[in-house]
């Protein structure tokens, strides 16, 4: 069974973190995909498919972050197709579901039934498929380099200026 819900379901404490305890407990959550946001015309906020198996062979959850994954419309936005060579978003989700990789950076993520215990059985989607990108990181040695280089091209210049200044009679700078 699959069933649209708003994300929060996902996190939310009360009868719905009961709800949702126990359907991991009994290993019922296959897979939890989430969707964008403006897809319906009667909501705007982001949506997930809570996908449920009574016979499930894994003990994990698979996490499918979709919800950079579309076309933006003037009212609405829309997965897409993949028409003349654009991406075909739905194809993606149908594809991860299936295929059920391990790991798919910044899109999808099977998680064990420990991990999800020890968050709580908080399955928002955030918390184990990041789409942020790693910060470049910064070799300052190199940087610092490249600055004591620039400033002694800067001084040998500004040295050949002022003799060409000097020549002309001019103060230099």
């Amino acid at each position: 069974m699959a069933i649209i819900l708003p994300h929060g379901v996902l996190f939310r404490g009360g009868v719905e973190e009961r709800i949702r305890t126990k359907l991991l407990k009994d290993n019922h959550i296959d897979t939890v995909i989430g969707l964008p946001s403006n897809l319906f015309y009667s909501t705007g906020i982001p949506v997930c498919i809570l996908v449920l198996k009574k016979c499930k062979k894994q003990d994990d959850v698979l996490f499918i972050n979709a919800s950079e994954h579309f076309e933006k419309g003037k009212r609405q936005n829309t997965l897409r197709e993949g028409e003349n060579g654009e991406p075909n978003d739905i194809q993606k989700i149908v594809d991860t579901y299936k295929y059920r990789p391990e790991n798919i950076e910044r899109y999808a993520r099977r998680v064990s039934m420990d991990e999800i215990e020890r968050n709580g059985y908080n399955l928002n989607i955030s918390r184990y498929v990041s789409t942020s990108i790693d910060e470049v990181k910064i070799d300052l040695k190199e940087v610092n380099a490249k600055l004591i280089t620039i400033n002694e091209s800067i001084k040998t210049n500004t040295d050949k200026h002022n003799e060409f200044l000097k020549e002309l009679g001019l103060s230099p700078i």
